[in-house]
């Protein structure tokens, strides 16, 4: 029941115009009883993930967007290169609500016992539209945290700890005994490494600036490699060599990376082999794709990689839905039970419903930096 609550709820919504444009802007909505699954959520902190990017400010132009009137009434209107506005052709017109993920109190609840049970508890959720006062959500998309704690604590409970968890879940059911990540010096990445020194898993961290290395070097990791530095390439084979790692996971997408981890992988496997093999080594060996930090086209040379190689796509969402409910339900109770230690995320800022309106926030967190993650707070006044 809702008698309670106020009548309408702000969402921040993202609009794909005839002109060209996507537009930002605060959308008031009336709000709506939950479905008997479904209970309503009033959300305290949501945070910008590298996926929100993407529905969020498509394919516009952040270096020319315009900014019109104020207050509720502010519109962000971002230009889409002319290339790019027939991929937004199915949503044209529509308003689509923002953010993937966030947490929360339950306000409300459908009739099933399942969400009935759920009243009153600080929930992790998942689901589009996030970037709300109000959210309704399905009762089985929400992952109960212990009493008082703090919705900042858990907002990143979905994206990130379960992608982590996930990959080297993946890496486990293939066959791989240690592992190359990406982007190591992120959120995600430090993730990553706590998990495998917890778990004992080695891990060669790939990071993209010398200052990176500190960070990483104070959380406890052993192998770090520098694309920066000019030995880049035998560094990261040497650490293959120690760790034995014939698995990688790319956050960049594009350009060179992922074939020079396949490269450094044949590279290992080869110093292993003492007779001459046309083919190079026949040992198999795995990149997945899971972020696109580089937009630009993925590069490699086949040649490099040996006889038994392959490069794939890693999606959290088909994941889930393939893993099958006992082992979704083990890695989620996993990340309640640390996620004020494994799987903590640290922001840079916290802003409003409204700040996420702010050119100077967009410009921040669309370049997606390492130290400069944000989390939306809807208590927040603008």
């Amino acid at each position: 029941m809702l008698r309670s609550l106020p009548d309408t709820g702000i969402q921040v919504v993202s609009t794909a115009t005839d002109g060209g444009d996507i537009e930002l802007s605060l959308q008031r909505v009336s709000l709506t009883e939950p479905r008997d699954h479904e209970v309503t959520i009033r959300v305290g902190a949501a945070p910008i993930n590298p996926s929100d990017l993407g529905p969020m400010l498509g394919p516009g132009d952040v270096l020319r967007m315009r900014v019109a009137g104020n207050g509720e009434n502010t519109v962000v209107s971002l230009p889409v290169p002319e290339s790019a506005q027939s991929a937004l052709s199915p949503r044209l017109g529509k308003a689509v609500g923002t953010g993937h993920e966030g947490s929360g109190i339950v306000v409300a609840t459908g009739r099933d016992p399942d969400a009935k049970a759920l009243m009153g508890k600080i929930v992790a959720a998942t689901g589009a539209g996030m970037y709300a006062e109000f959210r309704n959500v399905r009762a089985a998309d929400c992952l109960v945290l212990p009493d008082g704690t703090d919705p900042v604590q858990c907002a990143s409970c979905f994206v990130n700890p379960l992608t982590v968890l996930g990959m080297i879940e993946t890496a486990h059911r293939e066959g791989h005994t240690a592992i190359v990540n990406t982007a190591a010096a992120s959120q995600l990445g430090q993730m990553f490494n706590r998990v495998c020194l917890m778990d004992g898993i080695s891990l060669i961290n790939v990071i993209r600036r010398p200052e990176q290395e500190a960070l990483l070097r104070d959380m406890g990791a052993t192998h770090i490699c520098d694309t920066s530095s000019p030995d880049f390439e035998a560094s990261l084979a040497d650490a293959v060599v120690e760790t034995g790692a014939t698995i990688g996971f790319d956050a960049t997408g594009g350009g060179p990376l992922a074939g020079q981890l396949l490269k450094a992988m044949e590279s290992a496997a080869r110093r292993s082999i003492s007779e001459v093999r046309k083919y190079g080594s026949n040992v198999y060996k795995q990149v997945y794709l899971y972020g696109g930090l580089d937009p630009s086209p993925t590069i490699f040379r086949k040649a490099d990689f040996g006889s038994s190689w392959a490069i794939g796509e890693w999606r959290l969402t088909p994941y889930l839905q393939n893993i099958g409910t006992d082992v979704a339900d083990e890695l989620r109770g996993r990340v309640a039970a640390e996620i004020t230690t494994t799987f903590k995320t640290a922001y840079a800022r916290e802003i409003p419903l409204a700040g996420l309106l702010d050119p100077d926030a967009i410009r921040a967190f669309s370049r997606r930096s390492t130290s400069a993650k944000y989390l939306v707070r809807p208590d927040l006044q603008g």
